[in-house]
């Protein structure tokens, strides 16, 4: 089954959609915890599966650059300190992850922001990114594209 992760600006950490109500989402956050909560429509929520990262060319999946974090740290939590470490440790980090990745648009603040979310999964046994954040649109596209040919 594919689970919806996502990210509700101004909490800090990672949800899974459990339901859907009349006029909000039922989620769980992905920690110890497992903490329920609702998150209304005046909430920002973002679905993983919808975020990318600028590169020099075209935009990369975030399900990708978690994988490839994943396997330079071999799925294992991240050997960098995101919350100490200066601009050019995390630039440099990035760098080895996703060496096209565009330096003017990627700010610091993101490459911290997908650290904390790799170690958040990697915490809680989620380690399959493809299959857990790969989009469902992604995913009819590729069927059609193979239909197509």
């Amino acid at each position: 089954m594919l689970q919806t992760i996502l990210s509700i600006s101004g909490k800090p950490g990672l949800y899974k959609l459990v339901s859907s109500g009349k006029a909000s989402l039922i989620v769980e956050a992905i920690d110890e915890t497992h903490k329920r909560m609702p998150a209304f429509a005046t909430d920002r929520v973002t679905s993983l599966a919808d975020i990318a990262m600028y590169t020099d060319s075209e935009d990369v999946p975030l399900w990708q650059v978690l994988k490839n974090v994943g396997e330079k740290e071999q799925l294992k939590p991240c050997s960098l300190n995101y919350k100490k470490a200066s601009s050019n440790e995390l630039r440099d980090y990035f760098g080895e992850v996703l060496p096209a990745f565009d330096r003017d648009r990627v700010h610091d603040s993101d490459i911290r922001k997908l650290i904390q979310w790799y170690d958040i999964l990697v915490k809680n046994g989620i380690t399959d990114f493809e299959a857990v954040l790969k989009s469902p649109n992604a995913e009819e596209a590729e069927t059609e594209t193979t239909a197509a040919e």
